[in-house]
């Protein structure tokens, strides 16, 4: 088929215009008569119990409109799956930051001060903050009891019986099993086995936009909400189940997302914003600063990651079992599922015939954490990719020829038993390999290191799109999914221009609110070029088909005679019918806009994955133990790509991400608060930061999306942390265990090493 436009051609964002020229508003943006500012008072405390507040000052402040406790409200909690974390604190708080009153007010500045008018007497109990010290039957209790707390049905990619909600672990809120073979079997058949222990910190997701929510309540009690979420019809079930009315009640208005990265799931102020404008009787409209972002946001999961191995004489895996302790902090809330599922990869992407994974979420007196981009990927695969570099070291083997013997080629079961098709494991490795040129010399102190990762396509939730076209042939496609600046929308809008074969500037595409759109999961996960695709791809052809059979009337002709062929019909007497001019006849019989709406669920399970390898290359200056990135190679499995253009710019914004979770990146929390509140000491990478990128594709025709596009969004980031941790230790022999790889640590383990090889002498 002949492309006009399309499918395969760079094309710049649809709604980059209004981006950077400051028309597009977003939720901090919106203004409504009589809209009042909201601030909530947070605890200084990790755990302890409220005694009393006095408001009495705060509320006799001019110009404050709304003060509300806890107490004040109804006692239904919120969440995403675990429903655990009350509105405002009630009786105790957990974690330091928490809310614990809110106002509202006719200015930030006077919402502001009305915080500082406000008592509170607490009582410190005792806290924990470790995960791995709160399982331990003598530490505190974060949650005295979780039995009554709600959740739906556990989902079902777990094999039945193989996970629980609040097991009788101590601060335990779910513990997840995966297995397959005979994990007891696959150790009797080891020639060696090896055990180490990872440890990640939390890191923030580092989006521009902060979190911020807007609400106001109409006259019937219908709520309108503006908020910054990515998922706006789940984010109307969340925020009808926390205020106890039927979703028809709620309407979530589109606004741009100002970044995501995971973290525009959730809730976050805007249930306490509803109560603010129910008890004003006005608008109104909650920001968080970035210091509230950095102390209560809703970070990547801390986690604990011990790998147990056993290899064959031939230097071959033939089991794993893994042990994955995660903090998800003082509530659950922020998680969509009832585990981290990033969990599935602690293989790897090497044939394991035997497996068994544990995956734990541990409450402790933190900062709730939630998703970041490919949740938990990141920590695991630092985990899987050193473990797979320690255990080519024991055995003597170079780190590429380890994992040369272990890949998944064409024909392997994966190691949870997945059936995939078009396995292109090793040949991802090989060409970035190749490309990084790997066997060659290095100079001293300059080392290299790989990391690899698979991901399937995102599949999850049904998707819907319309399709409507004008009197002049304009299409506009309505999504009910929000853009988080990856460029969906302007791959959705190739779609339609392909398949149509106009040019792409005659499609249009809109987010509607939940009362026009729809319904959408919305973006997550990798799902959005693969399933808001499909379902527009099935909106146009819905709509070609229509429009075949207005075309076949108004020609006189069969409908089975007619065929559309880049903006005309055309019937087997070589008549032919131009797009406009069936639009102007069909104006004529007020036939329009006619709409077609799309939809579509994935197969289940999935028959393909995508591959990563990641090969990074590094240099340590053994007096400084300062580590510097001069080159990352990533090299990506990919199908079609649709927009070569955003494709690139998924492959580099992840890597960047990555870097910076390699390098710099921690947020530190010391006795459960957050030390570094402001940018300028949480260390997202800059232009400094970035190394030499080469992007290597290696292509197939295997995607699930349209024209055979695979996923990229979530691939990117995951094995950058892993790659240049093994490279520093390819330059200087220093193993780090943790994250970030700074020169403090490094500086360190080169002094211990140095100090050991004294003692030797």
């Amino acid at each position: 088929m002949a492309s006009l436009v399309s499918v395969g051609r760079p094309a710049g964002h649809v709604e980059g215009p209004s981006k950077v020229t400051g028309q597009a508003r977003y939720t901090a943006d919106i203004r409504l008569p009589g809209l009042l500012y909201g601030k909530c008072l947070r605890s200084p405390f990790p755990h302890a119990r409220i005694v009393s507040i006095d408001t009495a000052q705060a509320k006799a402040l001019a110009g404050v409109h709304a003060v509300i406790t806890g107490a004040e409200l109804p006692d239904r909690r919120i969440g995403r799956f675990f429903l655990d974390k009350p509105v405002l604190a009630r009786d105790v708080v957990r974690f330091v930051g928490e809310k614990v009153v809110a106002v509202a007010a006719e200015s930030m500045d006077i919402a502001e001060e009305a915080l500082t008018r406000i008592a509170v007497e607490y009582e410190a109990l005792p806290a924990v903050f470790d995960p791995v010290e709160a399982m331990q039957e003598d530490a505190p209790r974060v949650h005295a009891d979780t039995s009554t707390y709600t959740h739906p049905p556990v989902p079902d990619f777990v094999h039945p019986g193989d996970d629980r909600l609040y097991p009788d672990i101590p601060n335990v809120v779910s513990q997840v099993f995966y297995t397959h073979g005979d994990i007891e079997a696959g150790f009797a058949h080891a020639a060696r086995e090896f055990t180490h222990t990872f440890t990640i910190p939390p890191v923030h997701q580092g989006y521009i936009e902060p979190h911020a929510s807007v609400v106001q309540i109409e006259p019937d009690g219908k709520v309108n909400l503006w908020i910054s979420n990515k998922t706006p019809f789940v984010a109307r079930a969340q925020f009808a189940a926390a205020l106890g009315v039927t979703e028809d009640r709620v309407c979530v208005n589109t606004a741009p997302i100002g970044g995501d990265f995971g973290g525009k799931g959730s809730l976050m102020d805007s249930v306490v914003c509803y109560h603010l404008a129910a008890a004003a009787g006005r608008p109104v409209k909650m920001v968080m600063t970035y210091t509230e972002e950095l102390l209560a946001g809703n970070p990547r999961h801390p986690a604990v990651i011990t790998l147990q191995t056993g290899v064959d004489a031939n230097g071959r895996i033939v089991a794993r079992k893994a042990r994955l302790i995660f903090s998800c902090g003082a509530y659950s809330a922020f998680t969509p599922l009832h585990t981290v599922h990033g969990s599935v990869h602690a293989t790897g992407p090497y044939r394991m015939p035997n497996v068994e994974i544990e995956v734990l979420r541990v409450y402790t007196n933190t900062v709730p954490a939630g998703h970041m981009r490919a949740p938990g990927a990141p920590q695991i695969v630092f985990g899987v990719e050193s473990h797979m570099d320690l255990i080519a070291q024991e055995l003597g083997l170079d780190p590429l020829e380890f994992r040369l013997r272990n890949t998944l080629v064409e024909g392997d079961a994966a190691p949870l038993g997945e059936k995939w098709r078009k396995i292109r494991c090793k040949e991802t490795l090989e060409a970035a390999a190749k490309e990084a040129e790997w066997d060659t010399e290095k100079a001293t102190h300059i080392g290299r290191g790989i990391g690899m990762y698979d991901r399937e396509p995102g599949a999850f939730g049904p998707s819907s799109a319309t399709l409507s076209i004008a009197a002049d042939a304009t299409l506009t496609l309505m999504t009910g999914a929000a853009d988080t600046g990856t460029g969906s929308y302007t791959v959705l809008q190739q779609v339609v221009a392909e398949e149509l074969q106009l040019p792409l500037e005659s499609v249009r595409v809109v987010q509607g609110s939940t009362d026009s759109a729809p319904w959408e999961v919305g973006a997550g996960g990798s799902r959005l070029t693969h399933m808001a695709g499909q379902a527009t791809l099935a909106a146009v052809r819905e709509l070609k088909a229509g429009l075949t059979a207005f075309a076949a009337r108004h020609m006189e002709s069969p409908p089975e005679q007619v065929v559309y062929r880049a903006g005309e019909f055309v019937n087997t007497n070589g008549q032919r019918l131009a797009l406009p001019a069936l639009m102007a006849a069909l104006a004529d019989r007020e036939e329009l806009p006619l709409r077609y709406t799309g939809e579509y669920v994935a197969e289940d399970p999935m028959e393909v994955t995508s591959f990563c390898a990641q090969i990074a290359e590094v240099a340590v200056d053994p007096a400084t133990g300062q580590v510097t990135l001069k080159k990352l190679t990533t090299a990506h499995d990919v199908g079609t790509i649709l927009n070569p253009l955003t494709h690139q710019g998924q492959v580099e914004g992840g890597a960047i991400q990555g870097v910076g979770h390699a390098l710099t990146e921690h947020l530190i929390v010391q006795d459960g608060a957050v030390t570094n509140v402001h940018l300028g000491d949480y260390k997202l990478p800059t232009s400094m930061d970035i190394p030499e990128l080469k992007t290597v594709l290696v292509e197939s025709d295997a995607g699930p999306a349209p024209y055979a596009g695979k996923a990229i969004g979530e691939h990117s980031n995951v094995a950058v942390p892993a790659a240049v941790a093994n490279a520093v230790f390819d330059a200087v022999g220093v193993r780090l265990m943790d994250l970030p790889v700074t020169a403090e640590k490094v500086y360190a383990a080169l002094r211990e090493k140095n100090i050991i090889a004294k003692s030797d002498e």
